[in-house]
């Protein structure tokens, strides 16, 4: 991965949700491989792998390397599969540092549980609305395919007031400050995000790996873009 682009967050303790795996900046966790059906034949893999029932994977994250503010933030993938698996495609506040989270607000562009490769969860994450209380729906591909099989694009369109989630370009998800709980805020205006991909490995959400989890598991990212409003 491009270093100029591409930072790491390290290591284990769960990251807040039981999760196993231990995070690293190793190849074996991140790299970049050939795919003759990627854009222009590479693409980004992040590799989950098994050593003896200890896990390891990667974590990129744009943080002090670029922001978005507005506009259309996307990526053509290929997902994992598997129970225990948790593929992701999110962005945090850049000031989570000075606020914390939830109030530097999330937007989960592409959340996935591998026992479920035809389901794609999109979620949107505040002060009063975060964790299981977070604000999202779930969408399919019109004939229920596996997300593991091929490539598809998951983005979101950001704009001042509104968020709109999209798969392969049908929008499935739009969120407002109407959408909120009474007596919250609406944290994603005037409020540049960073970027984040990962690959977790357990977790209070999938739950655990268990005897019918194949490793090691790849998750491919052809390309993340990001344009203008």
């Amino acid at each position: 991965p491009d270093p100029a682009k591409w930072a790491y967050d390290l290591g284990s303790g769960g990251w807040g949700n039981a999760e196993l795996e231990t995070y690293t900046s190793l190849r074996d966790n991140s790299f970049v491989a050939d795919d003759p059906d990627a854009t222009d034949g590479k693409v980004m893999v992040i590799r989950a792998v098994n050593n003896g029932g200890s896990y390891t994977s990667a974590r990129l994250k744009t943080q002090g390397l670029k922001n978005v503010s507005y506009g259309r933030v996307e990526a053509r993938m290929k997902l994992p599969k598997g129970k225990g698996l948790w593929p992701a495609f999110w962005m945090l506040g850049a000031n989570i540092g000075s606020v914390g989270w939830p109030a530097c607000g999330e937007l989960d562009i592409m959340e996935n549980l591998g026992q479920q490769p035809t389901i794609t969860y999109g979620t949107m994450h505040g002060p009063g609305y975060s964790g299981a209380n977070g604000i999202g729906t779930s969408t399919t591909l019109p004939d229920m395919a596996s997300l593991a099989d091929g490539y598809h694009v998951y983005a979101v369109d950001w704009s001042p007031n509104q968020i709109k989630w999209s798969l392969d370009g049908t929008v499935y998800f739009t969120t407002t400050p109407a959408s909120l709980p009474g007596g919250t805020n609406w944290v994603f205006n005037n409020n540049p995000m960073f970027i984040i991909l990962n690959l977790a490995v357990g977790g209070n959400w999938p739950g655990n790996p268990d005897g019918t989890t194949v490793f090691p598991q790849e998750y491919r990212i052809d390309y993340v873009r990001v344009y203008a409003p």
